[in-house]
């Protein structure tokens, strides 16, 4: 019963009233906006796919953020839920305990959000911090958020599971990434080890299976930005790399891929900018590199001498992978929004 009310009241809100009426989008986004959206970000231990997705929505309204930005609000927002894959809580857990509604009150009341911001609720921001309640008759009714729940899936804002968002920049002389760490383990926030460079997260699954991967290792896979193949999440990345680390090994992964906030307990270093495929420092790696990825300093180096890296040939993307990324499935449509497509921390938006 009150699913179907809550579905009326959705559309009561989308039809407005004659008090009020939903803003539109163009002006809904500002400055204030997109803060907050990153401040909620840090706070939940959310997807990556948000470090593309807000800086392409603020572009698309004339505001400018990069990795920097997100860096610095992730350095003194406090992490306040622990949800897959930052914990084993699922969403229904997550909700049970006090959801979006005790999120939202805790940070608005920490000084972490902008509550002066256009919704499409008259009571802005604040109303957003409501739990719905159906009452005897079915009537719908809002409940100030109370107290946490269950604390090992929500915490106040006064004791959080971490002073930061656990969300890092890392940069070097193989560009600049991002590493979620909020549930990776402390020994592993530094890996320096050999890398084995792949072209697919196809053929690091079959090197795995041949058991190539026993070793302290760094995985570089690379060809799988925007102007590359469009950036699909890799996901199946994380399961040989998780029974890696099971054994014992120090492994981390390196990519110019997305894995949006899969990468759990393993130390990923995704996004990589400039793209292999734009003639990104990926493209100059050789099997046996030495590779640095430093959390806690922000780093993300090949170890070699500068004049000898510079001097090194980039590769280009091999033929076999153009033509399987540009045939078959429509791919072919997309071809102009690939090769005029940006950085990863440009939203990966294509001008054409």
């Amino acid at each position: 019963a009150m699913r179907d009310e809550l579905t009326r009241e959705a559309l009561r809100t989308v039809l407005g009233s004659a008090d009020f009426k939903c803003p539109p989008i163009g002006r809904v986004v500002d400055e204030r906006c997109i803060v907050n959206a990153m401040v909620a970000l840090l706070a939940t231990g959310g997807s990556t796919n948000h470090l593309i997705h807000w800086v392409a929505v603020a572009r698309a309204a004339g505001i400018v953020i990069d990795w920097d930005d997100f860096s610095a609000l992730s350095d003194v927002v406090p992490l306040l839920s622990r949800v897959y894959p930052n914990g084993s809580a699922d969403v229904n857990q997550f909700q049970a305990a006090g959801g979006p509604g005790y999120v939202l009150r805790e940070l608005l009341d920490g000084g972490f959000m902008h509550a002066d911001v256009l919704t499409d609720r008259p009571g802005g921001l604040r109303e957003y911090t409501g739990i719905p309640r159906a009452s005897e008759d079915g009537r719908l009714h809002w409940e100030t958020a109370g107290p946490s729940q269950d604390e090992s899936v929500v915490r106040p804002a006064s004791s959080p599971f971490s002073l930061s968002g656990g969300l890092k920049l890392l940069q070097g002389n193989l560009g600049r990434s991002v590493i979620k760490i909020s549930a990776v383990p402390d020994d592993r926030h530094v890996i320096e080890a050999p890398c084995r460079v792949f072209d697919s997260q196809d053929a690091l699954h079959q090197a795995f299976a041949a058991n190539e991967l026993n070793r302290d290792l760094i995985c570089v896979v690379r060809w799988q930005g925007p102007q590359a193949n469009g950036m699909p999440e890799l996901h199946k990345l994380t399961p040989p790399l998780a029974v890696l680390q099971g054994k014992g090994y120090r492994v981390a992964l390196v990519t110019d891929g997305r894995m949006s906030g899969a990468s759990g307990k393993v130390p990923a270093a995704i996004h990589v900018s400039p793209e292999a495929a734009a003639g990104g420092p990926l493209a100059r790696l050789r099997d046996g590199d030495v590779i640095r990825l430093d959390a806690n300093t922000g780093t993300l180096q090949v170890l070699i001498g500068d004049e000898e890296w510079s001097a090194r040939e980039v590769l280009s993307m091999p033929a076999a992978l153009r033509v399987a990324n540009g045939l078959g499935m429509g791919r072919e449509l997309f071809a102009s929004m690939r090769r005029n497509a940006l950085s990863a921390e440009e939203g990966a938006c294509s001008w054409l």
